[in-house]
This record gives structure tokens, sequence and C-alpha cells, in this order.
């Protein structure tokens, strides 16, 4: 066989896809009071009867989706065999961020007439919505993840008006929102606000201890038995508590610790193997949000990254945005503001890309801000790749370029 041959072999997991995103487990574990309170604000949908419009807060990786589709998947079994009516839809508001956008998902999903995206008054997309709605019957559940994307909160207030307003006659419309803002009430509308009748429901983040519990779950399901060296899944959980308590984290960790393991050909998964996946998770994270930067950003964070690399330490500002100047003309490109600049970096900053001090000298020296790399400079610079092309290469980062 030929050395880039595609041939079986999936050693050392047995259902690898056990640690994917999309994977929900027959049981959730280490969510055990927050499961509860969402149960019991969803029971009154098998008893035939509306609950409350639910809200989920809580960080990124906290279990608010998975909690959501595991406990809606048995709500739907259980209405099969009690013969009550209850349809679920699940929109994602970071790519449909308008109610407009949110009413043609829903006709298109629930209707055999599809309409297009653009092109028709709210108010008919509306009607659409509603008539598709009554056709259905009985409770409709829908579920706006990341809902503090929506721009505009006119859908939310229509869906907790549609009985009240003989828009619908034939069923009843709950939703769940789930936000990573915790703040995210407090955006809408007061008439929203004083119409949704919702109930909270906080996601804290997840402990080292019950990152161990989900771990162990996947764990069972994913690798083949006697695979994992003992404190595997301890450093996983240790290292997804130290990320402000992100279950997806850690299972990411895991999955990377098994593939090196895999791509080794190694007996088993070790904690080395989780260390070298951890820094190779941060490298893959630090480059999708430089990459994420535009160009000006770019040449900025390059700018920080030639400091960095000669061990300059945190570099004043304004020697920053002179360098920026610099590399901006070595690139042909016109420099932007020192104002442009420091607004950006505020972005960056909230990125983890950079770390902002401010710096007080009193009458001998006044005040300036001082700003410095958040992440190693080769990471950084590796993922600049197209714009250290663009700019050439400064003397600082020539001993970094030649290690990568």
């Amino acid at each position: 066989m030929g050395k880039f041959d595609f041939t079986p072999g999936n050693y050392p997991f047995r259902n690898r896809n056990a640690l994917l995103d999309d994977y929900t487990p027959e049981e959730m574990v280490g969510r055990d009071a927050e499961l509860e309170e969402y149960h019991g604000a969803l029971q009154p949908a098998i008893n035939q009867s509306q609950p409350d419009n639910i809200f989920l807060y809580g960080k990124t990786g906290v279990g608010k989706t998975a909690a959501t589709k595991f406990l809606l998947d048995r709500l739907e079994t259980a209405s099969e065999q009690h013969n009550v009516t209850i349809t679920s839809k699940v929109i994602n508001c970071d790519g449909i961020d308008t109610s407009y956008r949110v009413g043609v998902e829903l006709v298109n999903t629930f209707s055999s007439d599809k309409i297009s995206e653009t092109g028709h008054p709210r108010s008919k997309v509306y009607d659409l919505m509603w008539d598709t709605f009554d056709d259905l019957g009985g409770l409709i559940i829908l579920v706006l993840d990341e809902i503090d994307h929506l721009q505009d909160d006119s859908l939310l207030y229509q869906l907790s008006r549609a009985r009240e307003n003989d828009n619908i006659e034939n069923a009843r419309v709950s939703v769940v929102g789930i936000s990573n803002d915790l703040n995210y009430r407090d955006t809408l509308s007061p008439k929203v606000r004083s119409s949704l009748c919702e109930r909270s429901i906080n996601f804290p983040a997840y402990t080292a201890n019950e990152l161990e519990k989900v771990l162990h779950q996947r764990k069972e399901i994913a690798f083949q038995e006697d695979v994992l060296d003992s404190g595997v899944i301890q450093l996983c959980a240790a290292f997804g508590a130290q990320e402000s308590g992100d279950a997806r984290k850690a299972l990411d960790l895991l999955l990377k610790a098994g593939d090196l393991a895999h791509e080794e050909d190694a007996d088993q998964v070790t904690e080395d193997h989780v260390r070298r996946g951890r820094g190779l998770l941060q490298r893959e994270e630090v480059t999708r949000g430089i990459l994420g930067l535009n160009e000006h950003e770019q040449i900025l964070l390059y700018a920080l990254a030639s400091f960095n690399s000669a061990n300059s330490g945190p570099v004043r500002s304004r020697d920053l945005y002179r360098r920026y100047e610099g590399f901006c003309e070595r690139a042909a490109r016109d420099a932007l503001t020192s104002r442009w600049m420091h607004d950006h970096l505020d972005e960056m900053e909230m990125l983890g890309l950079v770390n902002i001090e401010k710096r007080n000298e009193g009458s001998t020296g006044g005040q300036y801000k001082v700003v410095a790399l958040d992440q190693e400079p080769p990471a950084v610079l590796d993922a600049l790749n197209d714009t250290i092309e663009q700019v050439g290469v400064h003397q600082s980062v020539q001993t970094t370029l030649k290690d990568l």
C-alpha cells in the first residue's frame, strides 16, 4: 500500500464522534441543579399547557445548548408517547440575526410553500409565520441560540402577544433564549421586557470536579478500554477549569490528545499528549483570532510582535505607533491615526491577543499606556505570515521565524 492510502484503524478511539460538539449524550452529567430547574420550567408542556418563556444565561461552554437539546429530545419523545403535539426548532442567531430572517426561516422550515429571504414586507412574513404555526397546531418551542446576536426585538414582542392579538388560534409558542451576555435582558425595549414573562436560569462555569464527570462519561463512549493514562482526565479537567470552566475546551483537549496518540501510533494517551495538544489548540485559537483581523490590525499586531520578540518588554503606545507607521510605509499602505490604534488595541485586548497597562509617573513622566503581546510571539508570527511578506522581515523577528 502507498504511504498516503486511507486504511481503517481508529485506535485509541471507539467512537471519536462522542467528543465532538454536536454529540448529545444519553444522560447529562455535571449540571444536575440546572437540569432540574430547566425540566421544571418545561414540565407544563407535557400537560398540554404553555410553559413560560425561558432564558438561559452563562458563558460559552457551560452546557446551555447541550442541556436544551438533551431536554427537548426527551420532551418530544414523551409527547409522542402521550399523544401531545409539541414541535421545536433551534435557530442560531449568530447567522440568522434579524426578526425578519428568523420569520423567513420558520416559514421555510415548517411550510411546504417556501419564500425567498428578501423582498417581502415584514408584516407579510409574520402573517405567513402565523398561518404556519396554526397549521402545525399544539405547542411550538422556538429556541433562539446566541439570542444576543439578534439585531432587533420585534419578533420577541410579536411572539409574546401572538394569541392576545389574535394572530394564532390553534397553536401556542414558547421561546427559549440562550445568551452568553448576562445583561442581555437589559438591552430589550421596556415593552418587550414587560410582555415576555420569562423565567431565567443561570448556568455557572463548570468546576474541575464537574468537568471530570463530563470527561469520564465521554471517555467511556469515545475511547477503547484502558488506553488513557490515569492522570489524563484530571489534567484535561484542570485545564478546562482554568479556561473559565468551559466543557467544550476540556473535550477538545481530550480529543486533541487522542488524535496525537493516534497519529503517533502510541499505545496510550498520556499527559504529555494532553500538554502538547493544549499548545496546538492554543496556537490554532490564536491563528483564528488573528485571521479575523483586518489588514491594518494585522500590521499593528506585527509591529507589537517585533518589540516582544526582541524581549524589550511592554512598549509605550507612542513607540508602537511609530513602528506601525514604518511598517505601513514598507507595505505601501497609508497609516491610520493614533486614535484608531488605541481603539483597536482595546478590541485586541478583548480578544486576548494583547495586554494593555496604564502607568502614571506623576509630574515627571505623566500618564501613558504600555502594550505587550498576551500570546507567545512564535504563534502570533506564524499566523501573520502574509503580513510579514507584505511588510518584510524585521530584524527583531529573524531568529523567531527561523525556529518556526
